[in-house]
C-alpha cells in the first residue's frame, strides 16, 4: 500500500472536526470586531461606527468591572485549590479499601453527578437550601431560624465551591487513582519491613510519589484562573447574590444578550479571552520547566 494513500483515510476522519472546528470557532472570530464598535444591530458589523477602545475605557472605568474579575477570580482559585486537595485525599482513601465490592460501589456514587448537567444538579441545590428544604428543616429542628442561602452574599460563594466539589471531587480522583497504580509496590514492601507503619508510608512514599502529579494539574488548572463555571452560577445565582456570585461570563450573558450592549459585551469577552490565552502559554511553559509536560 502506498504511504501516502494509507495516510488519506486518517485526513479524511480529521475533517469533520477540523469542518466543525471552522464553523463554530474559527469563523466567528471576525466577530470580535464589534469590540471595536458602537454595535447597531439593524447596521451589522460593516456600517456600524467604529470607536476603537472606547468599550475597553469604559469597561475599566466601571465599578462592576472590579467586582466580576473578583468573583472570577476568587470563585475559581477555591476551585482550583479544592480540586487539588480534596480530590488526592479521596484517592489516597479508597486507594486503601481492601473490598472491591465496597471501592466499586463507592467509586460509582461519587463519579455519577460528574455526568449529570448542572441544570439537574441546580434544582437539586435549590430544593435543598430553599427555605422549606431539608437543610432548613434540620436547622429548625436544633432551633434555629430558616437562612435564605441563595439570597446570601455570606453563603452564595461558599455553595457555589461546595456544590462544584460534590459534582467533580469523584471524577477527578480518577488522576489520581491512576498515579497510585504507577507507584512501585516494592517501595511499600521495602517500607515494611524496615517497621514503617501505614501512615508512615503514606508520608514518605505516597504523597512524594503523587507530587509530580498534583504539581502539573495545579500548573495547567492556571489556564483556566477565568472560568469559574458559567453553567453552575447561571443556574444558581440571581439579582440578590451579583455582588458575590457575578462571574465574567454571566456578566457578558446579562450585559449582552439582555441588555443588547453588545459591542461592550464582546470587549469583556476579548479581555477575558487574552488574558486566559496568556496564562494558558504561561502554564504550559511552567509545566514543561518543572513537570517535563508539554503537547507540543
Amino acid at each position: 500500500m502506498n504511504f501516502k494513500s494509507y495516510y488519506k483515510h486518517y485526513h479524511l476522519m480529521l475533517w469533520p472536526g477540523v469542518i466543525l472546528l471552522l464553523i463554530f470557532h474559527i469563523i466567528p472570530m471576525f466577530g470580535i470586531a464589534i469590540a471595536f464598535q458602537d454595535f447597531k444591530l439593524g447596521l451589522g458589523i460593516w456600517k456600524s461606527p467604529w470607536i476603537g477602545f472606547d468599550n475597553f475605557t469604559y469597561l475599566l472605568q466601571l465599578h462592576d468591572s472590579s467586582v466580576i474579575f473578583y468573583n472570577t477570580v476568587f470563585i475559581s482559585l477555591c476551585k482550583i485549590i479544592a480540586h487539588l486537595i480534596i480530590p488526592l485525599f479521596f484517592a489516597i482513601l479508597l486507594n486503601e479499601v481492601r473490598i472491591m465490592a465496597v471501592k466499586r460501589w463507592v467509586q460509582t456514587i461519587v463519579y455519577l453527578p460528574h455526568f449529570l448537567s448542572w441544570v439537574i444538579l441546580a434544582g437539586v441545590v435549590i430544593d435543598l437550601l430553599s427555605l422549606q428544604g431539608v437543610v432548613n428543616h434540620a436547622l429548625a429542628s436544633f432551633g434555629f431560624e430558616p437562612i435564605m442561602f441563595l439570597a446570601s452574599n455570606s453563603w452564595f460563594p461558599a455553595i457555589i465551591i461546595g456544590s462544584d466539589i460534590w459534582k467533580e471531587f469523584g471524577f477527578a480522583a480518577i488522576i489520581y487513582l491512576a498515579a497510585l497504580a504507577g507507584i512501585n509496590p516494592n517501595l511499600f514492601e521495602a517500607a515494611e519491613m524496615d517497621g514503617a507503619n501505614r501512615f508512615q508510608q503514606l508520608l514518605y512514599i505516597t504523597l512524594p510519589s503523587l507530587l509530580p502529579t498534583v504539581i502539573l494539574l495545579a500548573t495547567l488548572s492556571i489556564g483556566n484562573i477565568l472560568n469559574a463555571g458559567f453553567d453552575q452560577i447561571f443556574n444558581l445565582y440571581n439579582p440578590l447574590v451579583y455582588d458575590s456570585g457575578d462571574i465574567i461570563d454571566t456578566y457578558v450573558y446579562r450585559v449582552g444578550l439582555v441588555q443588547a450592549q453588545y459591542g461592550f459585551a464582546t470587549a469583556v469577552g476579548l479581555m477575558k479571552s487574552v488574558i486566559g490565552f496568556l496564562l494558558i502559554v504561561i502554564s504550559y511553559r511552567i509545566a514543561y520547566r518543572y513537570a517535563n509536560y508539554r503537547i507540543f
